[in-house]
C-alpha cells in the first residue's frame, strides 16, 4: 500500500505525492505532485517564485517548464501529520509532463523508519 504525502506551500494544501522514488544514500525522496486543483501549474510555481525570489534553474514560460531551487515554505507532511524534514524540497517539471517534488537530505534514522521500502529495496540490490 502507497503512504500517500501532503504537499504544502506558505501554508496553502496544494496536493499530493506517493514519493515513487528515491535515493536512500542521500536521503531524497522523490514524487509526482497530484495538485488538489487541476488548473495549478506552472504559472502558480513560477509566479510565486518571483514573488518570493526563489532562487530558479530554469523557468520557460514558452513551454511551461520550471526548475526550482530549494523553497522554504514548501513543507510535506504524512498521513499522521508528521513534517518529512529535509535539507530542502523543490519542484521540477513541465506542466505537458506534471511535475515532481524532490525533498533531500533527511536525516537517518528518520529516513529508514519513514521511507522502508525506498531503503530495503536499495539494500537489496546486487551490483
Amino acid at each position: 500500500m502507497k503512504k500517500k504525502y501532503h504537499i504544502e506551500l506558505n501554508g496553502e494544501n496544494i496536493g499530493i505525492t506517493y514519493f515513487e522514488n528515491a535515493d536512500p544514500p542521500m536521503g531524497v525522496v522523490m514524487g509526482e505532485i497530484i495538485f488538489n486543483d487541476s488548473n495549478y501549474g506552472y504559472t502558480n510555481i513560477s509566479n510565486y517564485c518571483k514573488d518570493n525570489n526563489i532562487v530558479v534553474n530554469d523557468d520557460d514560460k514558452e513551454n511551461k517548464l520550471i526548475d526550482t531551487q530549494s523553497i522554504s515554505s514548501l513543507k510535506v507532511y504524512n498521513e499522521e501529520g508528521t513534517e518529512i524534514k529535509g535539507e530542502g524540497a523543490c519542484i521540477s517539471g513541465m506542466e505537458e509532463e506534471g511535475f515532481i517534488i524532490d525533498v533531500f537530505g533527511i536525516p537517518y534514522p528518520f529516513y529508514g523508519e519513514e521511507f522502508k521500502h525506498h531503503r530495503e529495496e536499495y539494500d537489496n540490490k546486487v551490483y
